[in-house]
């Protein structure tokens, strides 16, 4: 029994991903994940409001990654980025796709609401502007044992968004 214990607390079991205010320790948001395993970031730009998307991923060693950006038009400060990524147009969106940019852990300030800075995971959408406005928020991920995996799927973070 003490061998698989053991077994479990070196055996990888993917990743977690803290969204915590710079200023406190809570997180705003902990998500389990896999390897390459995608979340999103969804906002409206605060100069022309319209909607943006970033897909990032986290790979097994818990470095972060920007996959795609999807806008509406370009706008203010959007637009590709020589060398990264294949620009398409999907429907009416400009899409930036395979980019594979290393961001590693990221400091991002909340917009107010209307901004609406959105976390969506697993088809789970929790909107940060409502739970920290103007609040700089850091995302860093890192590498959790198959032992820790297991007992946070019995036990979830209380940051951790539960389908509703």
């Amino acid at each position: 029994m003490v061998g698989l214990v053991l077994a479990a607390w070196f055996l990888p079991g993917g990743l977690e991903l803290c969204i915590t205010s710079v200023t406190k320790e809570e997180p705003l948001m902990v998500l389990p994940l896999m390897p390459d395993e995608r979340f999103t970031i969804h906002y409206y730009h605060s100069v022309e409001n319209a909607p943006i998307w970033e897909e990032h991923s986290v790979d097994r060693r818990g470095r972060i990654y920007i996959e795609e950006e999807r806008y509406l038009k370009f706008g203010a400060g959007m637009g590709r980025m020589p060398g990264v990524g294949k620009m398409r147009m999907r429907g009416p969106y400009e899409v930036i796709e395979e980019m594979h940019m290393p961001t590693g852990d990221f400091i991002l300030r909340i917009g107010s609401p209307g901004v609406d800075h959105t976390v969506i995971w697993r088809g789970i959408r929790k909107n940060l502007s409502a739970l920290a406005p103007h609040e700089a928020v850091r995302f860093s991920a890192r590498p959790v044992s198959l032992l820790y995996r297991v007992y946070r799927s019995l036990f979830p973070h209380r940051a951790t968004p539960v389908k509703t």
